[in-house]
């Protein structure tokens, strides 16, 4: 960010500079999130709590849906991970996802997107190739033990990635508990076990 500030004065709190104000809506975005969930977010809520006009918004955002999932999609996702065995590459791939899970504001976000979706198909529609992005690792990671020979090529590997982070979703979201990173090399033998059979 520049140092400069000669153009931050004007109003009374200051308004950000450009970049600035951008940062600042998609962090307000995640705070409101966090704080009441995706029904109770306004426009108007974010503007205030970032500290500009709702028309710097809706310069650069046309609702507030498309907000969301920008603010969504800059949060910590899977990272890729390639130690050369499918298992270890799985373990320290969800390990770390369930780190940042648990530490960002991602472990309120998700569940509020994810359960919206189901009656906004507007938001599915923005969410839902946001979402398969995230998770590209943890497909390319499958795609090369197919290459290794560690996995049968006739896998349908979107369902083998559904079959590996299953539990996660068991977990948030029908067992109302923090996702515990002891779960995870169990979780992973385990699905490693039916892909292999």
């Amino acid at each position: 960010m520049s140092s400069s500030t000669s153009n931050n004065s004007g109003s009374s709190a200051g308004r950000p500079r450009s970049e600035e104000a951008h940062q600042a809506i998609l962090d307000a975005t995640l705070e409101l999130l966090v704080e009441g969930g995706y029904s109770a977010l306004t426009v108007e809520g974010v503007a205030s709590r970032a500290g500009v006009g709702k028309a710097t918004i809706y310069r650069r955002w046309s609702s507030k849906l498309p907000l969301i999932v920008e603010a969504f999609g800059a949060l910590p996702g899977f990272e890729d991970c390639d130690t050369g065995n499918l298992a270890d590459d799985l373990k320290q791939m969800l390990g770390r996802y369930l780190e940042v899970f648990n530490t960002t504001a991602l472990s309120a976000v998700l569940p509020s997107l994810a359960g919206e979706r189901f009656h906004n198909e507007e938001l599915s529609v923005l969410f839902d190739p946001v979402s398969m992005s995230r998770r590209r690792p943890l497909i390319e990671a499958l795609e090369r033990a197919q290459d290794r020979g560690e996995i049968p090529n006739d896998i349908n590997l979107e369902l083998a990635a559904d079959l590996v982070v299953g539990p996660i979703a068991v977990a948030l979201f029908f067992k109302g508990g923090r996702l515990k990173p002891e779960m995870v090399d169990p979780m992973v033998d385990l699905a490693l076990r039916g892909l292999r059979a």
